[in-house]
Parts: C-alpha cells; structure tokens; sequence
C-alpha cells in the first residue's frame, strides 16, 4: 500500500458538508483506506451519533476517492460516478458515536469497460469490524451527457 499525498477536496468531487471522509490513508491499484472522525457538527449527526446507515454513504465515498486517485496518478481528473446499491450491508451499530474514527476501505472486485464497478467495503473502528457491504458503482465517460440521457455517457 502507498500512503497517499492528497487531501480529500482534491480526489472526491463532493464539496462542503457533503465531503464526508477526513482523509485518505493509503491505497493501492485495488484499493484504497480513509478515515472519518465522528463530529457532534457533522451533517448526519442526530443529536446522539451518526446513524448507521450513513456508512453505505462513507463506504460510496471511499469508492470514490479510490476512483479520483487513481485519476490524479495517471494525470486527470476526478470523475462523478453513482452509488447503484449496494448487497449484503451489514451494520453491528446503531450509531457511530462522537469521538470515534472509523477506518474505511473499499477493495475493488470488478470494473468492467463500461465503468460499472463492485467494491468490497469495510467499516472498522480500532480492530473491530462494525460494518461490511458489496457496492456497485457507475462512472460513465460523460457525466454530463449521461445525465442529459444519452445512456451510456459518452
């Protein structure tokens, strides 16, 4: 794994509050780990923690910013991809609590031509697993072209 140089604002195209992830740590062609500080000021705090079906979210971020690093390193851009769903989320809390870092890695399993993607996505906090899902993801050629419904974006 390389430890990776670049603030999360230059890899992940989310901006403001909804850039969820604190960092990126290290990643390789494969994968790629993140961390997220729980914040009583955060955007999907409750009054108590952050729910835990927010962790679908911080998962499809961490796909992300493997996707825009992977970008930065061959000299582009980041892209803007889906979330398409996700199989399989498990979740062994009911909220991530103020004062804990959670330590997100998203491995992918398969990309094909078309950029339809699954990452295999954890959820650790210290060693313990809290939280895993299979993600699929789409990253068209064409953002904008995809979304004005030209099908395949490009």
């Amino acid at each position: 794994m390389t430890q990776i140089d670049y603030p999360i604002s230059a890899i992940v195209p989310h901006a403001g509050p909804m850039s969820l992830l604190d960092r990126a740590l290290t990643g390789d062609a494969e994968s790629l780990v993140a961390e997220v500080d729980i914040r009583a000021d955060g955007l999907f705090f409750d009054g108590y923690g952050v729910a835990g079906w927010v962790g679908i979210e911080f998962m499809a971020q961490a796909v992300a910013a493997w996707a825009g690093w992977q970008a930065r390193l061959a000299g582009g851009e980041p892209k803007v991809g889906f979330l398409l769903g996700s199989r399989r989320y498990d979740c062994q809390v009911s909220h991530f609590l103020p004062g804990q870092t959670l330590r997100v890695s998203a491995r992918r399993a398969f990309q094909a031509d078309n950029g339809l993607g699954q990452f295999d996505c954890r959820i650790e906090i210290g060693d313990q697993l809290v939280a895993s899902a299979a993600l699929t993801v789409f990253e068209p050629k064409n953002a904008e072209a995809f979304l004005a419904g030209q099908a395949d974006g490009s």
